[in-house]
């Protein structure tokens, strides 16, 4: 399967390119690395919300533009279960706390696809073919869920500490790199990888 790269040189040249104008500036690398680490990491958590939406779209042909409420339901699951972990996410020790945040995950996963299964059979399969109604549709279920959501969890932000690992940075040289942004590049990497495998090979 022949496969396009060049779309992959891009982040490496504007990285190089922001590398050269912050130089031009008088900034130092270290800045440099800070920005481009964090905004990296902004990146990939972009890319994993659209995603799916590129994929839905994609292979079956389906607008669904109520993708947003399952990141938001998987959001508010996680953060319970987050809260619940609480002895997990208070120790020092990383093994314990990427436990919990891969739990919090997993259960914040099936949950959104439990709903996202039940969203598709009754309110998106009707419509397979018809875009205008797909649209429709499925900002209806949007607007209804994210309804659904306030009631369940309330109207106010929930504040979600991270956990005791992964708060700070590291200091490489004079740049600081947060430990939870370097977390976020990495799981990007590893979805836009399983996202790579799966439609190449399958």
């Amino acid at each position: 399967m022949n496969r396009d790269v060049k779309p992959l040189w891009l982040v490496p040249a504007l990285c190089l390119l922001g590398l050269l104008g912050m130089w031009t500036q008088g900034s130092t690398l270290s800045s440099w690395a800070t920005l481009t680490v964090a905004g990296l990491a902004m990146g990939m958590i972009i890319f994993v919300i659209a995603s799916g939406l590129t994929l839905v779209f994609g292979l079956m042909d389906i607008l669904n533009f109520g993708h947003g409420v399952f990141i938001s339901l998987g959001a508010f699951v996680a953060t319970t279960v987050l809260a619940g972990l609480q002895g997990w996410t208070d120790v020092s020790e990383i093994g314990p706390n990427l436990l919990a945040v891969f739990a919090a995950s997993v259960v914040a996963m099936g949950v959104a696809a439990a709903v996202g299964w039940a969203f598709e059979r009754a309110i998106v399969r009707p419509v397979y073919g018809q875009h205008l109604k797909q649209i429709l549709i499925t900002m209806g279920g949007m607007i209804i869920a994210e309804e659904l959501i306030k009631v369940i969890w309330g109207p106010q932000q929930i504040p979600l500490p991270l956990p005791v690992a992964l708060r700070g940075a590291w200091l490489w040289g004079d740049a600081a790199v947060e430990k939870y942004r370097l977390l976020c590049v990495v799981v990007g990497l590893l979805v836009f990888g399983a996202l790579t495998f799966v439609l190449s090979r399958t």
